[in-house]
């Protein structure tokens, strides 16, 4: 399938969509219970079954408009239905809160698997967005490898010690804040390292 590239508008709409509905649908279910096959689970386990399937539909429309699928989107699929069918199959949302530190672990092992063989993979994942130097690449790997395992530290302490509430508002606005602003701090970085893409 030959990539192409789908309105900047509607690629932001599918890839947040469903983290903000998920948001708007826990805090107008939180507090029901329901019963369902004789079994009552909370509203969170309830937003937890609505939400898979539609990041699961969400991806595929992604992908039949672009024709690929980033490594990362296609991890974070396969965990976002292991831990919510887990959440789901249990009854238990501990497994679904989890699941950003699981995935932000394995990103943040991958990275500082590849700077252990003196290569930068997310060089080999992100070269066409942002074509860097290979210092460039080095230097950004070594720091999101940093990044990834201070957002899985952060996310298991805040679900470990504070309210769902707080958590779900953390997974929906935090940890996307957080990603901007690592990258709006990489400025510097990238101006110093940037190549055209004449020069690749």
């Amino acid at each position: 399938m030959t990539p192409k590239k789908p309105h900047p508008m509607l690629k932001l709409a599918l890839e947040m969509g469903p983290i903000l509905l998920f948001f708007i649908l826990y805090f107008r279910l939180r507090d029901g219970t329901f019963s369902i096959g004789g079994t009552e689970y909370s509203g969170f386990i309830v937003v937890t079954a609505i939400f898979v399937p539609l990041i699961a539909l969400t991806t595929y429309i992604l992908y039949r408009l672009t024709g690929k699928l980033a490594k990362m989107q296609i991890a974070t699929l396969v965990l976002v239905i292991i831990f919510g069918g887990l959440t789901i199959w249990f009854n238990d949302e501990r497994f679904f809160k989890m699941k950003p530190t699981i995935i932000y672990l394995l990103f943040g092992g991958a990275l500082g698997f590849g700077l252990l063989r003196g290569q930068s993979y997310l060089q080999f994942m992100m070269d066409e967005v942002m074509p860097l130097k290979p210092e460039g690449w080095m230097i950004l790997t070594r720091r999101m490898t940093a990044f990834f395992f201070a957002l899985a530290f952060l996310n298991e302490l805040i679900w470990r010690t504070m309210s769902t509430d707080a958590w779900v508002s953390f997974k929906t606005f935090g940890l996307t804040a957080a990603v901007f602003l690592f990258f709006m701090t990489q400025g510097k970085l990238l101006t110093e390292y940037g190549v055209e893409k004449d020069e690749t």
